[in-house]
């Protein structure tokens, strides 16, 4: 069997495991059949510009308990991946040129959802390829589960265990803005995990009177203070009903660039409670990957060494009913796993007494 000539890249927002992933792809393959990687850097940019190195095994050791990515990334929006902008470049042609230049039979790219829908652009453009489900919001259809998720969820979570200190110290409800902005699932697991009395999802719109009849009831009966997580694409009831636009134009009129300011500052106004807010922001993407994410993303990264052994493109790696297994990237591309708002995460923390402000 003549060497295959393997493409990859990460693409979109950095995360623990993705490094992880590229060493399962890389051991496995070189287990399994006669392989040359190509490094693609700084993501679909690095395919559109041409930037590339051929990589040996050396290259791939060390890097499991790496976090970002060895390859570097980049966001290249899916909307603009057949604009012809200022630079009078066609991505798609110019994707299509270095893949076929660099003489590759196979491009891996690892990310999420836009990442997923340019790779089924590619695929239906006639290349070869196969995905890896990467990304800290856990919404990438068709699989249980993203690397990255678990190892955010760990540092969500930290944060909300060290902010009870403080909040019980000074007797604050402190607004904890988290990642999310359409999908609830790590304010969710971090909100539970760190045992918060307010939870906010983009799934679920709140209604403010709920969210201060919650943080009343907490500081005055309870305890002397209140943690409320907000992931950070969270909406009012108001606000879910307006379009981008107007939400923005609403917000900038109201001093409040963000949900969580605004939430934080109407406690404060209405219940005389001392209010912080605290946004951890790109730190939940960083540092190493958990023990369980460096095992998920070795799973999936060997899975889809056997994809390229079999020549079995056109697919993306998933965790299916806790079974590694592919979908078809045209079944997957362009959907998102939304939080179920009657699921049994949501029915567990509604019965703990948590409030979703609705």
């Amino acid at each position: 069997m003549a060497k295959k000539r393997v493409g990859i890249l990460t693409s979109g927002g950095d995360c623990p495991g993705l490094n992880a992933a590229i060493r399962g792809v890389a051991y496995a393959a070189y287990n399994m059949m006669d392989v040359q990687f190509v490094g693609i850097n700084e993501g679909y940019k690095g395919l559109i510009e041409g930037k590339s190195n051929e990589m040996s095994h050396t290259d791939f050791n060390g890097i499991l308990t790496l976090g970002g990515t060895i390859l570097g990334t980049s966001r290249q929006p899916y909307r603009n991946m057949r604009v012809i902008e200022n630079d009078n470049v066609d991505k798609v042609a110019a994707m299509k040129a270095n893949y076929k230049k660099l003489n590759l039979d196979c491009l891996v790219t690892l990310g999420g959802n836009g990442t997923h829908k340019t790779a089924n652009l590619l695929s239906e453009e006639g290349l070869n390829v196969i995905g890896l489900p990467k990304t800290i919001d856990n919404d990438l259809y068709g699989t249980d589960v993203t690397f990255g998720f678990h190892s955010a969820v760990d540092i969500a979570t930290d944060v909300v265990d060290k902010i009870h200190t403080t909040a019980n110290s000074h007797g604050r409800a402190m607004v904890i803005e988290l990642m999310g902005n359409k999908a609830g699932w790590l304010t969710l697991y971090a909100g539970m995990g760190g045992g918060a009395d307010v939870i906010l999802i983009p799934e679920i719109p709140y209604d403010m009177e709920k969210i201060i009849g919650c943080v009343e009831d907490r500081t005055l009966k309870t305890r002397n203070f209140a943690i409320i997580c907000v992931a950070e694409g969270t909406l009012s009831y108001e606000e879910s009903k307006m379009k981008k636009k107007e939400r923005e134009q609403k917000r900038s009129e109201s001093g409040f660039a963000s949900g969580s300011l605004s939430i934080a500052n109407q406690i404060q106004q209405r219940t005389g409670i001392e209010t912080r807010v605290v946004v951890p922001g790109h730190y939940q993407r960083g540092g190493s990957p958990s023990p369980y994410d460096r095992v998920l993303a070795t799973q999936f990264g060997a899975y889809a060494a056997r994809l390229i052994r079999d020549g079995n493109y056109g697919n993306t790696v998933a965790m299916i009913d806790g079974k590694v297994g592919h979908n078809a990237l045209k079944d997957i591309a362009g959907l998102k796993k939304l939080v179920d708002v009657g699921g049994d995460m949501v029915r567990t923390a509604r019965d703990m007494g948590v409030s979703f402000g609705d």
